[in-house]
């Protein structure tokens, strides 16, 4: 980072793996923005420090949040929206303009990006997991009105409580369950990131107008997302909802729209 040069970040611990700087790089390449956009690798411990620095930095536009930073923001930023009742999750963080910190959430925005054509109000939807991911999920479709929701979780308590918390009507059954007929299949659990079991479900039951949604970006062709293109049905990827939460945090960053015409630049580029 050079003095006098804007930039913003992604924190966490661990933090290079993260492919928040190639986007947002991207971005700023295109527009002709001079700024810059680092990776930060910060622990728990010096969380709080850090935020004192980057609150009195001139240079410092704001900062995305990874694991396992996401709750304990709550202590340090402003939640004007509300959001540890309902998301219980920030993942940026920005200056207010008058010397404090403010936090919010682009995940529930950026997961809802590829289906605003979709008609999702009172359409059946299954989710799998209940984590934070799932959250922000949950807390989108309810925005939309879906119709009833079936929640795929080990622990069917907690999945409960979820539907409950965001208004939804639906079942939280394990997750060998079969798959009820819905118009929407959401992964919103770790199941087929790399290093961890894959999601293995029978689609059979899906209709052939069925979207399939893998918040997983890595891989980027999930088993799920395979079995759902063997069948023909329509899939959105995980790179997808990366890219798009990215995009609303490059916006409050740097006051620019994100130039999404050239997404399909951007994608070769991180699937290099």
């Amino acid at each position: 980072m050079m003095p006098g040069i804007p930039y913003a970040e992604v924190i966490g611990d661990p933090i290079a793996h993260s492919k928040s700087p190639i986007i947002h790089r991207f971005w700023l390449q295109a527009l002709g923005i001079e700024g810059d956009y680092v990776a930060t690798h910060v622990t728990a411990a010096g969380l709080a420090a850090h935020f004192r620095l980057r609150r009195d930095d001139p240079d410092w536009m704001g900062s995305n949040v990874t694991v396992p930073h996401k709750q304990a923001l709550f202590d340090i930023v402003a939640d004007r929206a509300g959001l540890q009742k309902t998301l219980g999750a920030l993942n940026t963080v920005f200056g207010d303009g008058e010397g404090g910190l403010v936090g919010t959430n682009t995940d529930a925005g950026g997961f809802l990006e590829p289906l605003d054509d979709v008609p999702l109000e009172g359409k059946a939807v299954a989710v799998v997991g209940a984590g934070g991911a799932a959250r922000a999920v949950l807390l989108a479709l309810a925005s939309r009105d879906v119709g009833r929701v079936t929640l795929l979780n080990r622990t069917p308590d907690k999945g409960r409580v979820l539907l409950d918390q965001f208004g939804l009507l639906g079942d939280v059954v394990p997750l060998d369950a079969a798959l009820p007929a819905v118009d929407l299949l959401v992964n919103a659990s770790s199941l087929g990131l790399a290093g961890q079991p894959p999601l293995v479900l029978d689609l059979t039951p899906l209709p052939p107008t069925a979207i399939v949604y893998d918040i997983v970006y890595a891989p980027l062709e999930t088993a799920l997302l395979a079995a759902a293109r063997a069948r023909r049905l329509a899939t959105i990827d995980g790179l997808t909802m990366l890219i798009g939460q990215a995009a609303l945090a490059f916006e409050i960053f740097f006051e620019a729209h994100a130039p999404r015409e050239r997404d399909a630049e951007l994608r070769a580029l991180l699937t290099a």
